[in-house]
């Protein structure tokens, strides 16, 4: 049982989304291509064929999605915003009516007293500024800042929680190393050159919300995992050192000040791109720090394969989600205590944390997830204890609100607290989410939820 007590009287209780995944309406708007439209409809690229293209249909649907938010008593709500809506094509023209349907998202949340939490990139990079080059050029940091400074002053006098990227990591490594994600390259260098510039991005994008929203209060968003050596061999401790470095200490040490980790830059042997003012960018205050997590990492020595020379190799504890990630609680608890300690952490969300499972809708129309139900409570234990341990923990997001589309993995893995039946786009919330909502109640001192019921 979750401990609701260790947890503030002004605990933040959300749930996430991203653009992509959910919004549908690709054309809609004055839209233009992103990487992952690009992505997905390459053939070989995501499972089933599957694409974006209506996903949770959420463009038109926001309202009934908002409903059920508030039914569920959130508190905030972080979504992610369009940068192929809002600045379509690579000459820097703002498309208000893309701006316009976050104009309204936001009115509605701040009516149903929810707090918007939009992050400026989750990974839907306008086509033609890949055309350009993408990340591995200074070039679209550049671009971001002045998106970033578009949103800002559209939607500044309103919103004020923030954060400018989610998982760099995955936008670097897994869209320029390993290619399984967009834009599909396989390159260490552009891989490393990606890094760089998201980083860079990142501190334009601070400036920029600095100057149209003095008040703003804004983040960084970092999936991050513990390492641990899969045996007591020197060479396991030394690629579980490798590779926090790559999973870990790569994305929070420049924005920490501390520039990029030297024995990583040695590793990856590509030079950075660094010009006279970047790192103070880079390094640029923040009021809050994100953390995503989903598992744990125990690998071993991997001379032959990719940077950082090191292979995941499976957990010992047997329970493992629908994508086969290891569920590993306490590792939520162990990453929340050390960028406290170690980093000086002043405000932590959990910004993400949740678990696919095959689900079923029952004869009754209902879908009952008792793993994904166990899944959520073992990680608010664990976030009780980092608070009780000294986290300055103020909110966990859950991921995500809705089943959505899952990048590579297309519509099979569902990792929702409301289920999307997406032949009719049918909403219906899972026992997770009513579990979710009599947990936010019940911190809440009271038997119902804040907003509605969740039913």
């Amino acid at each position: 049982m979750t401990e609701l007590s260790a947890f503030p009287d002004d605990f933040l209780w959300g749930a996430a989304t991203a653009a992509y995944q959910i919004e549908g309406s690709v054309t809609e708007d004055g839209r233009a291509p992103s990487i992952w439209d690009t992505f997905s409809h390459t053939p070989g690229r995501v499972a089933g064929g599957d694409t974006g293209d209506v996903a949770c249909d959420h463009y038109r649907r926001w309202p009934e999605d908002l409903t059920l938010a508030g039914q569920l008593g959130l508190d905030a709500y972080r979504f992610s915003i369009a940068w192929p809506r809002v600045v379509p094509q690579a000459d820097g023209r703002v498309n208000q009516a893309g701006l316009a349907f976050y104009d309204r998202l936001t009115d509605r949340l701040l009516e149903a007293g929810i707090r918007p939490f939009p992050t400026l990139y989750h990974w839907d990079l306008p086509q033609a500024q890949q055309d350009r080059g993408g990340w591995p050029e200074r070039s679209t940091a550049e671009r971001f800042g002045e998106y970033a400074a578009a949103v800002a002053e559209r939607l500044g006098d309103r919103i004020t929680d923030w954060a400018t990227l989610n998982e760099p990591l995955c936008s670097a490594w897994i869209g320029h190393l390993d290619g399984t994600m967009a834009p599909g390259v396989t390159d260490l260098t552009a891989a490393v050159r990606a890094s760089y510039h998201l980083h860079l991005g990142h501190g334009l994008a601070v400036q920029a919300l600095r100057a149209a929203a003095p008040g703003a209060r804004i983040g960084i968003v970092n999936n991050l995992s513990p390492v641990e050596p899969a045996t007591d061999s020197e060479a396991d401790h030394a690629a579980a050192r490798r590779a926090d470095g790559h999973t870990n200490r790569w994305w929070l040490d420049p924005i920490h000040g501390r520039g990029y980790p030297e024995d990583m830059v040695e590793l990856y042997g590509v030079d950075l791109p660094v010009r006279d003012g970047d790192q103070e960018l880079i390094a640029a205050p923040l009021d809050w720090l994100g953390v995503n997590y989903y598992f744990r990492q125990i690998v071993t020595d991997d001379p032959s394969g990719p940077a950082p020379y090191a292979r995941q190799v499976p957990g010992p504890n047997g329970g493992h989600t629908a994508m086969d990630w290891e569920v590993h609680a306490p590792g939520l608890e162990q990453l929340l205590l050390r960028v406290t300690e170690e980093y000086g952490a002043q405000r932590l969300y959990v910004t993400e944390n949740g678990s696919a499972y095959q689900d079923t809708v029952g004869a009754n129309g209902e879908v009952h997830d008792p793993e994904r139900t166990a899944y959520l409570e073992d990680h608010l234990a664990a976030c009780a204890r980092a608070v009780g341990r000294g986290a300055p923990l103020a909110g966990y997001f859950a991921w995500s609100l809705l089943d959505n589309f899952e990048w590579a993995y297309g519509y099979d893995k569902r990792f929702g607290l409301v289920h999307v039946d997406y032949a009719t786009q049918r909403r219906t919330v899972k026992s997770s989410g009513r579990r979710y909502a009599e947990l936010i109640a019940r911190h809440r001192g009271g038997p119902g939820n804040g907003h509605g019921d969740a039913r």
